[in-house]
């Protein structure tokens, strides 16, 4: 499985972006379980943003609500993440992270997969 992440930028604070993953290699023997989205400001630890489960369960960070939205169209392997209301602090290189389950020879196979960053930069 790979991830390819897009829609990163630089937009003032108070603005918006949108970033998407599209996942890519599934075969018939792999079902997507969880993806979500990860973050790295400069310096510090990458932290989790937000996760949505195969059937749509969503957990944010307490920084984002209301702020974030994510959602996934399954038919498209892809993820979306929605950002409003950007602020400098969301300054960070933004990761999407899926979880799949493959079954080899009927053993399944869980494995979590990390997509290249995109770079979202909030300026004040």
């Amino acid at each position: 499985v790979q991830l390819q992440a897009s829609g990163g930028g630089l937009v003032q604070a108070g603005g918006s972006l949108r970033l998407a993953c599209i996942a890519s290699g599934i075969t018939s023997r792999t079902r997507i379980n969880g993806m979500g989205w990860h973050r790295q400001a400069p310096g510090k630890q990458r932290e989790l943003v937000a996760t949505i489960s195969s059937d749509g369960i969503i957990n944010y960070a307490d920084g984002v609500k209301g702020r974030f939205t994510i959602s996934r169209d399954n038919a498209k392997n892809t993820v979306y993440l929605q950002m409003n209301s950007l602020k400098p602090e969301d300054t960070a290189v933004y990761y999407c992270e899926a979880d799949s389950t493959s079954f080899l020879d009927g053993t399944p196979v869980v494995e979590r997969h990390w997509s290249q960053g995109t770079q979202v930069t909030v300026s004040s």
